[in-house]
């Protein structure tokens, strides 16, 4: 019981700890080849906001060589509430309602945190 306790213990407080530090977000977006043109706009719009950001560390948006309908979104911020503000942000949502009709598989976005 004192083992399940500890394991409890050191969980949350290792959650805490990640909810405090910076989070890391990578994103994959598969384009329709038709919506390149229009997206890559799109992506350089997101990409002027977002770092106007205080609490953006860093924000960039890569595209694949050789596949120029595929990008990865590389995101960092101070935390995970930082985070929070970004995504609910107007023009993230207004981003995201122009790439609807261009996307060609389903948006892959996961947060991560470093380990230490």
């Amino acid at each position: 019981m004192r083992l399940i306790a500890a394991v409890c213990v050191m969980l949350a407080a290792s959650l805490a700890h990640g909810q405090q530090g910076p989070v890391y977000v990578v994103a994959h977006i598969d384009l329709m080849p038709n919506g390149v043109t229009p997206g890559v706009a799109a992506l350089k719009q997101l990409v002027a906001e977002t770092t106007k950001e205080k609490d953006c560390v860093r924000f960039e948006v890569m595209q694949q060589d050789g596949r120029p309908n595929h990008f990865t979104v590389v995101g960092v911020w101070k935390d995970r509430k930082a985070f929070e503000t970004h995504d609910a942000a107007p023009y993230t949502k207004e981003f995201r309602e122009k790439l609807q009709p261009f996307v060609g598989s389903p948006w892959d976005e996961r947060l991560h945190q470093l380990i230490q």
